[in-house]
């Protein structure tokens, strides 16, 4: 069947033609997919819609990691060793770096390409940075669909790297099969640095660093996780938490974390098609939550009188509650009419 041509609404671009670019093994083609499905534009939304329908069935096929860590944790380091290594057992992984994003232009800050120089020139690597866009948990509000954009595209890992840690680390954990944690050598002291929250959301955990000096200060660290771990309610019954040492400069450790990764997925591979349909659900809802907030602010009525009412909540001439009902009251009746 020949490809429907490109409509003004869809900006001018060929969902059908583009995915069977991408297919075909055409990095350009990936990378100006994933541009389509980061794009805020309204004009660009339906061809990215359409152009996701077309890489749906050739998308889920691949092993979701997502990984955080401390400020100096070495998390670029770590994913270019582990990524160098996840190559040479025969498979291709591509890596979302969100970033955080520059305040003056919305763009990625940290430049992930420049830190991972040796994965970002291997034929059977794909490393995009993504600007956070001030979304919750730094990750970029379209992060699911260019993952499912790399999957159609053949890589069978998908990494995806945070900004830092926090509590709102759950929107990644929420979008992948497993949430790794890196950690610094250090133990008790810095234990009590580490949300809780964030130590239970993880399904594994590694003590990064451990060579030279660290390596005794590593082997206590891991001693020390593991006897708070063992105070915590696992999630799954089947899974005890592990906690690996590794040394991503020397290379040590990293074929123990990815064998623990193929472990954790060959004994949870029921509860993982599950946990991916309860997030395609969350994902829904987050898409209505995050379209409704937009038109919201869009809206004439409420632009009309939103600054004039924020600057009076802030000066205690109203409450929020009120200022929020009348802003919603216009937003409604719109919607209404």
């Amino acid at each position: 069947m020949t490809p429907a041509p490109a409509t003004p609404a869809s900006g001018g671009i060929d969902p059908p033609a583009l995915a069977a670019e991408l297919r075909s093994g055409s990095r350009r083609a990936l990378a100006r997919a994933i541009t389509l499905v980061e794009s805020t534009r309204p004009d660009h939304r339906g061809a990215a819609e359409a152009l996701l329908a077309e890489l749906l069935p050739h998308s889920g096929r691949s092993v979701r990691i997502g990984i955080t860590g401390v400020p100096g944790v070495g998390k670029s380091t770590f994913i270019e060793t582990f990524g160098l290594h996840v190559i040479g057992q025969g498979h291709r992984i591509a890596v979302l770096a969100i970033d955080p994003s520059s305040r003056r232009t919305g763009g990625s800050i940290l430049g992930d390409k420049t830190r991972m120089p040796e994965l970002t020139r291997n034929a059977d690597a794909f490393i995009r940075p993504s600007p956070s866009g001030g979304t919750l948990g730094g990750v970029a509000r379209r992060t699911r669909e260019a993952m499912l954009v790399c999957e159609a595209a053949g890589f069978d890992v998908v990494v995806v790297e945070t900004v830092g840690v926090g509590q709102s680390e759950t929107a990644v954990a929420d979008m992948v099969d497993l949430f790794m944690l890196l950690l610094l050598p250090g133990g008790g002291d810095e234990l009590q640095g580490i949300k809780k929250g964030i130590v239970e959301l993880a399904d594994l955990i590694v003590v990064n660093k451990a060579d030279g000096d660290m390596v005794a200060a590593a082997r206590h660290a891991v001693a020390e996780y593991r006897h708070a771990l063992a105070l915590l309610q696992p999630a799954d019954a089947r899974w005890r938490v592990p906690v690996l040492s590794c040394s991503a400069v020397a290379g040590a450790g990293i074929e123990e974390v990815w064998r623990t990764v193929g472990r954790y997925r060959d004994l949870l591979g029921g509860a993982i098609a599950e946990r991916r349909a309860g997030q395609a659900r969350a994902w829904m809802w987050s898409e209505i939550s995050d379209t409704l907030l937009d038109a919201f602010r869009r809206h004439p009525g409420v632009r009309a009188d939103l600054a004039h009412l924020e600057e009076a909540v802030t000066h205690g001439r109203t409450t929020p509650a009120a200022a929020a009902r009348e802003l919603l009251s216009r937003f409604l009746a719109r919607a209404d009419a």
